[in-house]
């Protein structure tokens, strides 16, 4: 098999294992569960998974959805965490290639799937995995190439602030909690990783994503505008745009305003 298939099929797999992973996270991590005892098992019957049941995806459908032990459906949740990390890691590596900006973008966008999971299911994002990033993201920008550590620390200032002066003036008026802390040290993660450039956009992104679907939920529900929405899959899902099209995008959005010429 030509090299040129074997990497990036490496890649897929490699994801899909993490990923399988990442369903243990996505798992425990809101009961405080330890993410490394006891081994993987069935909920229900307990049955302990056999290193054959935990083949990404492949067991699933060998299983039928089913556990092995008792034949209690399992949540389509762990396929799709599998594939979704799979291909994100196979998009990644052809992007960037075999790089430190591959690995460190593959650590965040991992972090971006766990995330997601979690704050639909619970409405949290847990600052296990936001705290840490914060950390790591801005002692990556002394390494990675075109990612300066100014860039990292007003990424974090930008993402973590503006997000907290939303969510204080959201209160200040309202006398409510309008949006979560995890969001705001969500937000100054994903700055500490990709930038004050990709903060703005990410806001702008997950905004007008959000309202959209927001809008749309409400209205199939026929829910006024007390429903709760977490926030946090929209602010992932601004910032796995911009790493594959912020840039293209935000060239053509100055472009159609004008802003661009020639």
């Amino acid at each position: 098999m030509s090299p040129y298939l074997i990497f990036p099929l490496f890649a897929l797999l490699f994801g899909m294992v993490i990923g399988s992973f990442l369903n243990v996270c996505i798992s425990r991590m809101p009961k405080n569960e330890s993410i490394v005892s006891p081994p993987s098992h069935c909920p229900v019957c307990f049955y302990k998974i056999c290193w054959f049941d935990n083949i990404p995806l492949l067991s699933y459908i060998l299983l039928r959805g089913k556990c092995r032990g008792c034949g209690t459906h399992i949540s389509l949740q762990y396929p799709l965490v599998e594939l979704t990390n799979g291909l994100l890691t196979l998009f990644l590596y052809l992007r960037f290639g075999p790089t430190l900006a591959f690995a460190a973008l593959f650590v965040f966008c991992s972090s971006m799937v766990v995330i997601t999971f979690i704050d639909i299911e619970h409405q949290i994002i847990p600052d296990e995995i936001s705290l840490p990033g914060i950390v790591i993201g801005f002692v990556l920008s002394f390494f990675l190439t075109g990612h300066d550590w100014l860039n990292s620390l007003l990424g974090i200032l930008l993402g973590g602030g503006t997000l907290y002066l939303v969510a204080w003036s959201y209160y200040r008026f309202t006398g409510k909690d309008g949006m979560g802390g995890g969001d705001i040290k969500l937000l100054a993660m994903m700055g500490a990783f990709l930038g004050w450039k990709a903060v703005i956009f990410i806001i702008f992104a997950s905004s007008l994503f959000g309202s959209v679907v927001g809008v749309s939920i409400m209205l199939l529900q026929k829910k006024d505008g007390k429903l709760a929405i977490p926030f946090g899959p929209y602010l992932a899902f601004g910032a796995i745009l911009y790493i594959f099209y912020g840039g293209p995008l935000i060239r053509w959005y100055l472009g159609l305003s004008g802003f661009v010429q020639g």
